[in-house]
């Protein structure tokens, strides 16, 4: 039986993030679903002239669209009071031939993947385990979809790698009605004229525009597929331990230079992933460092038991913070502790694939999170600056955690910086969390200290501030869009924040 590809009016007239910690009014909610003619590539191109006619109608209407992933940030960057389309059943999967690949192309052939952009990270997760394959970071989530995922930037998990946008290769983007595209970069030229083809769309090389369509949270078009550089499977080897927050470990915390340090558990390797997370209430018991180390993949492993009730090895804080929720506003600096040592286990030699160890796909509790991109020569000064102004405005219902990513080439990316340690503040949501939020910004300002923000989690951007982090970078962004998407589509593909922050302007 032949199903049709489908873009369907749910008459949802709000939608809620995934943490609950906004509802977004709009139009409508529209439910995607890919037709099955019995031959994906089929499918995947009638699915690219339905998303043509969609862009049409609602230029017709006036109406502005945004492609929503797995609704997993904190603010309305993927949000749009017009039409929102929900994405998730948008999940093909496309091995890469060797046909398709350009002569030109620096990578190994076998190591693509085409995926479709409703894929989340653990669809694409367990499809790469069963090709022998792994993407080359990840977040803590695997709840996010791929798109949604890199297009807010999020930050990766490798001290020596980048954030998720460095491991894409390639853009399939819906511009307007009559035009889609495939974009990469010129000075790494992917796909060959066969690829182009088959998927009926023009080639873009042109490493600016790449550059800047990687971090563009929905505002470039609708991103239909993406090309992903993996890797041969591998293990990571998991260590939490705590560590006195002394001159040893303040050094590597601000240089990544692990030379000399006694408490790594293979003296002379340098690791995959290192964690830092400072506990304000508990400073004397020591820092809670996490340390991975990256392994040849072998079936002879344990992966960890999923336990809803204690923070996994590559977990991020929010899953066990949510449980201080019930307790506000009772929350003191004794509670956090119990949960600290309740929740955040200590564990030693832990294996599992990428996929296995940042696992997490659930929220537990209604938490904020925000997260700041800063130099690492910083990290040492804002954490001193955290524990001082937790005294004077505290209680801050949260921990302070420290992760460590190179730099990215995407030009609003927020990890910037040549090494970029990124501070998250995960809290209860609640008065007193927004209000640490508001001063520590204020502080960092104060004291000139540079950072970035994740689009996807709580901050206060403005036009002024974004032009102060991204500076040239911006107005590069800019030119990018007003040059790949006609008028038409750059208003259908803005939103309220992107015109409160500037990025809807035409130049």
């Amino acid at each position: 039986m032949l199903i049709k590809p489908l873009i369907k009016p749910t008459n949802l007239k709000a939608w809620p993030n995934r943490h609950n910690t906004l509802t977004q009014k709009l139009d409508n909610l529209l439910e995607m679903r890919n037709g099955d003619s019995g031959n994906v590539l089929n499918d995947y191109n009638a699915m690219t002239k339905q998303i043509q006619d969609l862009i049409g109608k609602a230029i017709k209407a006036n109406m502005r669209i945004r492609a929503l992933g797995g609704g997993w940030s904190f603010t309305k960057v993927a949000a749009t009071e017009g039409w929102l389309l929900d994405t998730k059943q948008l999940n093909m999967v496309f091995n890469v031939s060797k046909a398709s690949v350009s002569n030109a192309y620096k990578g190994k052939p076998e190591n693509l993947v085409f995926a479709q952009c409703g894929n989340s990270v653990k669809e694409l997760n367990d499809f790469l385990k069963s090709k022998k394959k792994a993407l080359k970071t990840s977040g803590a989530s695997n709840g996010q979809t791929i798109v949604g995922a890199f297009s807010t930037g999020t930050h990766g998990s490798a001290i020596d790698f980048g954030a998720t946008p460095d491991f894409v290769a390639g853009l399939h983007i819906i511009v307007s009605p009559g035009r889609h595209v495939y974009l990469e970069r010129a000075s790494n030229p992917v796909v060959s004229d066969a690829f182009v083809a088959k998927f009926q769309t023009e080639l873009i090389r042109d490493d600016e525009l790449f550059n800047a369509a990687l971090v563009s949270f929905g505002s470039f078009g609708f991103i239909h597929g993406v090309m992903v550089e993996t890797e041969d499977l591998y293990l990571l080897e998991c260590y939490r331990q705590r560590i006195l927050l002394d001159a040893s470990l303040k050094k590597v915390m601000q240089t990544l230079d692990f030379t000399g340090v006694k408490f790594l558990p293979f003296k002379e390797e340098r690791p995959f992933h290192f964690q830092v997370v400072v506990n304000q209430y508990d400073l004397e018991g020591g820092a809670y460092v996490t340390i991975m180390y990256k392994r040849p993949y072998t079936e002879d492993y344990k992966p960890p038991v999923e336990n809803t009730e204690k923070a996994g090895p590559g977990d991020d804080l929010p899953t066990f913070i949510g449980k201080l929720t019930e307790l506000v506003p009772l929350v003191t600096h004794l509670i956090v502790n119990t949960l600290v040592k309740l929740s955040y286990s200590l564990f030693d030699k832990q294996l599992g694939t990428l996929g296995e160890i940042f696992y997490n796909s659930d929220t537990r509790g209604k938490v904020l999170s925000t997260a700041l991109g800063i130099p690492i020569s910083f990290v040492n000064q804002v954490n001193d600056l955290l524990v001082e102004l937790n005294k004077k405005q505290g209680p801050y219902a949260g921990i302070f955690s420290y992760r460590y990513v190179k730099k990215t080439d995407a030009l609003l990316g927020f990890t910037k910086f040549d090494h970029t340690c990124i501070l998250e503040l995960d809290g209860v949501d609640s008065a007193p969390t927004k209000n640490f939020y508001d001063v520590v910004w204020k502080e960092l300002d104060a004291r000139n200290i540079p950072y970035s923000f994740h689009w996807g989690k709580i901050n206060n951007l403005n036009t002024t501030k974004v032009i102060k982090i991204y500076g040239a970078n911006r107005d590069k962004w800019l030119a990018a869009r007003n040059k790949l998407l006609p008028p038409t589509s750059m208003t259908v593909f803005s939103n309220q924040i992107m015109k409160d922050m500037g990025l809807d302007k035409t130049v």
